[in-house]
């Protein structure tokens, strides 16, 4: 079996402990004041933003390095009308049709319905697909491997590139989505897997009244034992 070529390691920083610990409390900070936004301006997001986002987002781990995804800009009113009432369509046979009663209560105290201005109103969709498999060079087939694990890696980067930009976000993702394939032209290999609202909270927008789970409740420490 031959051995891939190796380079040494670029551009790693190690940083003092004080620094470290200074920019992890910082970065704690910052991302915790991300909220999931329903209420947008239609307020143009300046040139280059979304790009080094998604330059951001597309360095993110995945299996054998396929990089199995493909993100979709949406900014022009036509095809933003058309996913909206698409969308609009799939959720209102969601909520009358194919949610349980427990998941209605659940979505209950986050205000949810299926009218989705907000498709429309921001300046900005990301449409984001799996490609479930690519294409070599020359035409071949191939595999890719831990697709949706790879795309769930590269969307975290992507919203919090985003917030730390100054933006907010929103996941939207109305089930089935297989009409963004076809509004967007994209191929048979990909699947839709999330649709991310984009661009500056309007000025009177408003967030659920909710909360997160302490860490005490989401985490568990396993420490080395000393012998």
């Amino acid at each position: 079996m031959s051995k891939a070529p190796l380079i040494p390691l670029p551009k790693f920083v190690e940083y003092p402990v004080d620094e470290m610990q200074r920019r992890a409390h910082e970065f704690c900070v910052d991302i915790s004041r991300r909220r999931t936004v329903r209420d947008f301006s239609d307020r143009p997001i300046p040139a280059g933003i979304i790009e080094d986002c998604l330059r951001a987002a597309s360095s993110a781990p995945s299996g054998a390095n396929m990089q199995p995804w493909h993100f979709c800009v949406i900014e022009d009113t036509e095809n933003k009308q058309k996913i909206r009432v698409a969308a609009e369509e799939e959720e209102r046979h969601f909520y009358a049709h194919r949610a349980s009663p427990e998941w209605l209560a659940a979505l209950e105290p986050l205000g949810t319905d299926s009218d989705k201005p907000f498709l429309e109103t921001a300046p900005c969709l990301i449409a984001v697909f799996v490609q479930r498999w690519g294409f070599l060079p020359d035409g071949r087939k191939v595999k890719h491997y831990y697709p949706t694990e790879s795309v769930g890696l590269a969307c975290g980067l992507l919203i919090a590139g985003l917030h730390h930009a100054g933006l907010a976000t929103l996941t939207h993702t109305p089930s089935p989505m297989g009409f963004m394939n076809e509004i967007l032209g994209r191929p048979k290999n990909e699947r839709p897997f999330l649709l991310l609202v984009t661009g500056y909270p309007a000025a009177d927008a408003t967030v659920p009244d909710i909360s997160r789970r302490p860490l005490d409740e989401t985490v568990s420490w396993i420490s080395a034992k000393t012998c």
